[in-house]
């Protein structure tokens, strides 16, 4: 099995009973949790309840702003790649598939991930909110500013690293639908 991060969206949070009623499918990636995964959950980022594990080691954050962010580094990213054809179409598909699974909140499941250097999974999801995801929005926004050029330049060079993630209504964990 390959290790994967895995993105949801849903109108509540998981609790330690209860999922949310409905969750809706946004990305997976495989061996990295990548820097759109960081962004999406960059806007109020909190730690809740894994809808897939036992541990509290789901990161739950606002879907507009983190939305809003990430379609704005985007839009930048594009910016130098206009020649890149691939780059477009990744671009329009992610953001038209990002409008349609819109819900309150982006939730972040990150276990395979957080296990693969065999630590503490929870202080790992701590990490993540409290140092990685403020970082990478910290420079997104510079970025975005005009401010962090070289950040933009080495995040151009490497876009599919960060965005060319598996986005689709069905995942590898998947949840029921009505």
């Amino acid at each position: 099995m390959a290790n994967r991060s895995y993105l949801y969206s849903a109108d509540t949070l998981p609790t330690d009973t209860d999922n949310p009623q409905r969750i809706l499918c946004i990305s997976e990636h495989r061996w990295d949790i990548p820097l759109a995964h960081k962004l999406l959950v960059g806007r109020e980022p909190r730690i809740v309840q894994s809808m897939i594990w036992n541990p509290r080691i789901g990161i739950a954050a606002d879907y507009a702003g983190g939305t809003a962010l990430l379609l704005d580094l985007l839009r930048v990213v594009w910016n130098g790649l206009e020649e890149d054809p691939d780059f477009a179409p990744r671009l329009v598909k992610m953001t038209v598939h990002l409008q349609q699974q819109r819900a309150a909140y982006s939730i972040l499941e990150a276990g395979e991930m957080f296990s693969l250097d065999g630590g503490d999974v929870e202080e790992a999801a701590q990490r993540m909110v409290a140092t990685d995801i403020p970082k990478a929005v910290a420079r997104a926004e510079a970025a975005i500013a005009g401010e962090d050029d070289e950040w933009l330049e080495a995040v151009r060079a490497s876009w599919q690293d960060h965005f060319d993630s598996h986005y689709a209504k069905v995942l590898y964990f998947s949840f029921p639908t009505d």
